[in-house]
């Protein structure tokens, strides 16, 4: 009897043809994305890196970055670096955007990145984050001490993840899992990027949030400091980490447009995250339902040969999101992932 071939030992050659025959047209999908991401905000030059026919691309916001649709989520992946076999096929397959974050939350995950990176650092583009620690409420206006405790928090984290990344420069860098407006609004926290940037240390200025995502999302809007904003959003409407569910009363994501559109004409690029985690069993932090957000899909879509966790990402790539994070820790994760992101569109047409 022949073996049965294990998923997480495909060689590379089967692997590319794999994402080829994925891709459907390959070099097509890649010359539309870039046609159509060429009409984003502004006249900044577009950036380019490791852009490959089995991928699609969307410019975030001002950025001028031309992203890959589906980014390489670093965090929980590499911590203990079991997921690190991933990066070079994900890189061979056109990601061109890997997203980690501070030893202090992923640990060790910079650091088993750093080789990769110091490898194609010119090819890639690389976020990380850190939180910006206040003992307040969400609701609550933060003091000026409060604020200059945070900025100076986040910076030192920043400092760690470059040399943890061995690197003296990252494309972004993030308040990670923000839940506060008024931390949004805070000239203080806005300064110490500034510095850093002014310093040479990192590109932009990001955050991160899946709790309060609407009131941080508008506040982000209404400061004009942000160039990216990753949102904790599913099809059927935010996705709250404190609770591991739906926010509560949320909107459905079709109901979301008119501030993601907002927020796309304020020149932030939009990154989707935990698009498909409410799918999944208690244990990976979701609700276990994978049927959740069958009732928001059309019978075209509903209908798709795409299993749910895959419908859930090409969704909200067709509905507003730029570009989608998954945390991806194997092979089959990564080929499902690439398929859902180069197909997205045949269905929305």
């Amino acid at each position: 009897m022949k073996k049965k071939k294990n998923r997480d030992s495909l060689d590379r050659r089967e692997f590319i043809k794999i994402v080829a025959t994925a891709a459907f047209g390959g070099p097509t999908l890649l010359t539309a994305a870039c046609s159509e991401t060429n009409e984003s905000i502004g006249t900044k030059e577009t950036t380019h890196r490791n852009e490959q026919p089995t991928m699609t691309y969307r410019k975030l916001g001002r950025t001028g970055f031309l992203s890959s649709r589906l980014v390489f989520g670093c965090g929980a992946a590499l911590m203990g670096g079991r997921a690190v076999r991933l990066l070079q096929r994900a890189f061979e397959a056109g990601i061109n955007h890997y997203d980690v974050g501070s030893d202090i939350y992923y640990k060790g995950s910079e650091r088993h990145l750093a080789p990769f990176l110091k490898d194609h650092r010119d090819r890639v583009w690389v976020v990380s984050k850190a939180p910006a620690y206040v003992h307040a409420q969400s609701a609550d206006s933060i003091t000026l001490e409060q604020a200059k405790f945070a900025a100076k928090y986040w910076t030192k984290l920043l400092d760690a993840s470059l040399k943890d990344l061995q690197t003296d420069y990252v494309d972004a860098y993030y308040l990670m899992a923000v839940d506060n407006p008024s931390l949004v609004r805070s000239e203080e926290v806005y300064n110490a990027f500034l510095k850093a940037k002014a310093a040479g240390k990192v590109g932009y200025f990001g955050l991160s949030t899946h709790q309060n995502a609407q009131n941080v999302l508008e506040a982000a809007i209404e400061t004009g400091w942000y160039d990216l904003a990753m949102i904790g959003i599913t099809p059927a409407g935010w996705y709250d980490w404190s609770t591991k569910s739906l926010a509560q009363d949320t909107s459905t994501l079709v109901e979301l447009q008119g501030l993601l559109k907002r927020a796309g004409e304020a020149g932030i690029g939009l990154v989707g995250m935990k698009a498909a985690r409410y799918l999944g069993p208690f244990w990976s932090l979701g609700k276990g339902d994978p049927t959740a957000f069958d009732n928001l899909y059309g019978d075209k879509f509903g209908s798709s040969p795409l299993n749910p966790f895959q419908r859930a990402y090409a969704y909200v790539l067709q509905h507003g999101l730029d570009v989608v994070n998954a945390d991806m820790q194997n092979f089959k994760h990564l080929e499902e992932n690439i398929i859902a992101v180069a197909t997205s569109a045949r269905y929305f047409s």
